[in-house]
């Protein structure tokens, strides 16, 4: 589903990501870890488009700026970017058209009253709370029905009972066979969500392995993480 093979990315002197490659299967949580600072959402920018970047994206075969590749996946950025004068039903009129969705509004209502938002959707934008941004954001992502979702940082601002909401969505995300790519540096906020294992630092894969993979080496993800990340540069 998501094919990334030696992407760089340098802003001027600093290279932010360095000749990154990994893969994300169908159905398949992967779960990018790094302290902050490591290249996470830079890596998660150049993959859908926002950024330019050296090297090979592939998103369900297709060039990742291609129009076939951007109506696969959805995206939930670290800080929500509403409109201001837009309310929270809106921003799913929004989305709904500028992706010539058909047969919306049910869905719509569903994520927004999954969300506890429905009472909110005649709010504007910049009368919600960042965590109310937050939600409308997945919601937005959601709303497309997408093979693939990308997550930067998504349990910052959200609530016990809307972390709790999220990630049963990423549950049965998963299980209906959509890929996602979930960007954090909280390792315990995804403990029994991910399949698959990416550890940044610097700008760098230094890791990559499956839950299964995993558990054979006897090691955990969090001994492997902090002996990673905390050690000297590789």
């Amino acid at each position: 589903m998501l094919l990334v093979k030696d992407v760089s990315k340098r802003y001027e002197n600093t290279l932010a990501v360095d000749r990154v490659s990994f893969e994300v299967e169908p159905g398949e949580l992967a779960v990018l870890l790094g302290p902050n600072g490591a290249g996470k959402s830079t890596t998660i920018k150049c993959i859908i488009g926002l950024l330019n970047g050296e090297g090979e994206i592939r998103i369900d075969g297709h060039p990742n700026k291609s129009l076939e590749a951007k109506r696969q996946f959805g995206y939930v950025p670290e800080t929500p970017a509403l409109y201001d004068m837009l309310t929270v039903w809106e921003h799913m009129v929004f989305i709904a058209h500028a992706y010539a969705l058909k047969d919306w509004k049910e869905r719509a209502e569903r994520l927004l009253t999954r969300l506890d938002l429905w009472d909110k959707k005649d709010k504007l934008g910049k009368e919600l709370s960042k965590g109310m941004q937050q939600k409308v954001s997945i919601c937005c992502a959601l709303l497309l029905n997408p093979k693939l979702v990308f997550f930067d940082e998504p349990m910052i601002g959200l609530d016990p009972k809307a972390i709790k909401e999220l990630k049963q969505i990423f549950h049965e995300l998963r299980d209906t066979g959509t890929s996602l790519l979930i960007s954090t540096h909280i390792i315990e906020s995804m403990e029994g969500l991910w399949d698959r294992a990416l550890i940044m630092k610097e700008g760098r894969i230094l890791f990559s392995g499956t839950r299964e993979e995993i558990t054979a080496g006897g090691e955990s993800l969090e001994d492997i993480f902090f002996r990673l990340t905390e050690g000297e540069s590789v």
